[in-house]
Order: C-alpha cells, then sequence, then structure tokens
C-alpha cells in the first residue's frame, strides 16, 4: 500500500481502523502509521483516536481524472492531448516548462499542492494540499508571440465565467491577471512564453484559485484574500471546477490566434474592478498616476493622465488604488 492508497481511503472523512487498513493491505500496524506520517508531510492534518482509528477531519476533495474527462465538452476534449495529476510538485508551470509541447493540442498539468508555486513578478503561491486549483496548460501557437497580446485578460474572463456557472458571485478583474472575490484576491493568472516573436511561440498558461485555505497557511499570504467555502454551493467539487475552466480555455486556445483579445475586451471591461478609479501604476520604479479607463483592443491597460489617454502594455507592472484626500 502506498501513501496515495492510504490517503484515498481517508479523504471520505470517516475514521478508519488502523487494524482493519493493516489487515486490508496485508501490512503491520507499523506500517501503516508510517503511511499517515508520510501524509502529515504534504501538511494533511489525520486525527489519531484511539478505539477508533485514522480521520482527516471533513475529508478531502482529491482531483480525479475520471470525473474531470466525464465533464469536458466535446468541444474541449477534443484538444485534450496530455493530462497528468501530480500529489506534489515544485510547480506546475515548471513541470510544463521542463517538458516539449506537443504540436497539436493541449497538455494540461493538476497538482493537489506545490512546493515552489510562483505567481507575477516571482511571488510565491502559497499551496496546500487539496486546498486550491493548481492548473496549468500548455499550448503551441504558430503565428508567434505578437498575436497573443491580451491571452491572460482573456483568460480571466474565462475563469470568471467558469465561476460564475458554478454559481459564485460577487467576481470581478484587476489588469492585468488577478480575480477579485468581493474585493479580495481569489485567483491569479501567471503566463509564460517562449519561442520566436513571429514564429512557432510555446504558452504555459499557469491558474491557481483559492478553494477552501487552511487557517494554517492563511498568514503567509501577504494581501487581502478570499477563497470559495463561503460562497460555493454543497455539491462543489474542484474537479468540476477544473473541467468547467477546461471547457472555457481549450476551445479558446484553438481560436485565439485568428480572434485574438477585441472579442474579450467588452467581457473584461465588464468585469474591471478599477475601472474608472483613481490609481498609481508603478513599471520597474517608473509611477504614473490617472484615472483607470479600461483596456484597449491589444489588452492594455488605459489611463486618463493630465497628459491624456496614455497605454501601459505587459511586463512587470503594479497597479494600485490611489489614495486621494478630500
Amino acid at each position: 500500500m502506498s501513501a496515495t492508497d492510504l490517503l484515498a481511503q481517508l479523504a471520505d472523512g470517516a475514521f478508519h481502523s488502523g487494524e482493519d487498513l493493516a489487515r486490508q493491505y496485508g501490512l503491520s500496524r507499523t506500517a501503516i502509521w508510517k503511511q499517515v506520517a508520510s501524509l502529515e508531510k504534504l501538511g494533511l492534518e489525520v486525527q489519531r483516536v484511539r478505539g477508533q482509528g485514522y480521520q482527516i477531519e471533513g475529508g478531502v476533495d482529491l482531483l480525479d481524472e475520471s470525473l474531470i474527462r466525464a465533464s469536458l465538452e466535446s468541444n474541449a476534449a477534443r484538444h485534450l492531448a496530455q493530462m497528468d495529476i501530480h500529489h506534489r510538485i515544485d510547480s506546475t508551470n515548471a513541470e510544463l516548462r521542463r517538458q516539449t509541447p506537443t504540436a497539436e493540442g493541449a497538455t494540461v498539468c493538476l497538482a493537489e499542492s506545490q512546493s515552489a508555486g510562483r505567481g507575477r513578478r516571482g511571488r510565491a503561491w502559497v499551496s496546500p494540499f487539496a486546498s486550491s486549483i493548481y492548473l496549468s496548460t500548455a499550448w503551441r501557437f504558430h503565428g508567434g508571440a505578437e498575436v497573443l497580446e491580451g491571452l491572460s485578460l482573456a483568460v480571466g474572463v474565462m475563469v470568471c465565467d467558469a465561476l460564475e456557472g458554478l454559481g459564485v458571485e460577487g467576481l470581478s478583474l484587476k489588469w492585468p491577471n488577478d480575480i477579485y472575490l468581493h474585493g479580495r484576491k481569489l485567483a491569479g493568472i501567471l503566463v509564460e512564453m517562449s519561442g520566436d516573436f513571429s514564429g512557432p511561440c510555446d504558452v504555459v498558461i499557469g491558474i491557481g484559485i483559492n478553494v477552501q485555505l487552511p487557517d494554517s497557511v492563511v498568514e503567509a499570504i501577504e494581501q487581502p484574500w478570499s477563497d470559495l467555502r463561503t460562497v460555493a454551493s454543497g455539491d462543489f467539487s474542484r474537479s468540476l471546477l477544473v473541467a468547467a475552466l477546461l471547457n472555457r480555455i481549450l476551445p479558446t486556445l484553438a481560436t485565439y490566434e485568428r480572434e485574438g483579445f477585441a472579442v474579450w475586451r467588452e467581457r473584461w471591461q465588464a468585469l474591471d474592478a478599477f475601472a474608472g478609479r483613481a490609481v498609481v501604476v508603478d513599471n520597474n520604479g517608473q509611477r504614473l498616476a490617472g484615472e483607470a479607463a479600461g483596456v484597449d483592443e491589444r489588452g492594455a491597460l488605459v489611463l486618463k493622465t493630465s497628459l491624456g489617454l496614455q497605454s501601459i502594455h505587459g511586463g512587470e507592472v503594479s497597479l494600485r488604488l490611489r489614495e486621494t484626500t478630500a
């Protein structure tokens, strides 16, 4: 028996007798105890109660590949070339960047936890076990990086659409890659590209969504945050959320070179968290104040400034609300 087998048993949230587990797998009670210890190294809290056995209180919503695949619409399933689910990995984006992308279709990497999850600007992304979505998708484009402007913004709209389809309300977008829930950060997007500016270009799209963060990790988060546990219905499943994301992302990747961001612009602006508000943009130490005026057809942030409209493109850019005085 592996730790994976034991986790599958304890995922239901019920007590499981160590004696019964040992008998079922033909192991000693000591061997079962060692496997429990390996689960605790993943960050899971396993209760031990004499006379009852082992329990993960509340259970664990493990990712289920068969459920994800069964929930894919045909237009998404036909674009899925490969899907891998890991218990623990350094980073789903890093794993896909180590691989050679398939010539056609998407390679999808999921993890129950990450040891080195990253957001934009190299920030750490807190990644506790089975508590969030850590999803990356690799796709090869042939028209070059120049046709991919605005892709991270379009993905943000897709994430919001997937969540709204599962009954989540109160979502908004912060340029260029954050998803808010009631004004607090719920999810982030990291798009990494390699290849020719005008030729073949490999793209890895990473999506992290807070689902049910344990109290033990929230102190490590450096900004106001939110997760889905307070707004999701009782039948919410991380696997169904993954399927909902892929149902929107995979067909879009197949058409993005042709359609670009322009078809997503109106929807993005309807979700804009900072529309019409006073903001400050910090671009590699250069600060620019103005009023957020949405995005242009290429996905650049538009600012109303004292010098007129200015467009801010991607890069190491930080967007913040500007403090105003009465």
